[in-house]
């Protein structure tokens, strides 16, 4: 293989693993997905793109967005509610014991 060819498998595949990279970040970030649920998608798209010979990008595009539409598909919509009432509960609690240090620093 030339030298050529080497450098741009080698720019293809840091390619590849960024995309995968951020999917899987994306993906976690979403509401009621767990571990089981990234590696079902990594497991997906990964042997897609294997038995294709696609990149990711190519084959399902931006990966924040895709990430957004895999939650969408393999999370039922109960946790995911149940996931978006806690992280606001938690959000506000945050809220109030940030407010309550800046007083106490009064």
């Amino acid at each position: 293989m030339a030298k050529k060819d080497q450098t741009t498998d080698a720019a293809k595949e840091k390619d590849r693993e960024k995309w995968m990279a951020r999917f899987q970040v994306r993906l976690a970030m979403q509401p009621g997905v767990d571990r089981a649920v990234v590696l079902q998608a990594v497991k997906e798209v990964t042997a897609h793109c294997a038995e294709t010979g696609e990149h990711p990008r190519t084959a399902f595009g931006d990966p924040d967005a895709y990430a957004v539409q895999t939650a969408a598909r393999l999370v039922p919509a109960d946790r995911a509610a149940r996931a978006r009432r806690h992280n606001s509960v938690v959000d506000a609690l945050d809220a109030v014991r940030d407010a309550a240090g800046k007083l106490g620093g009064l």
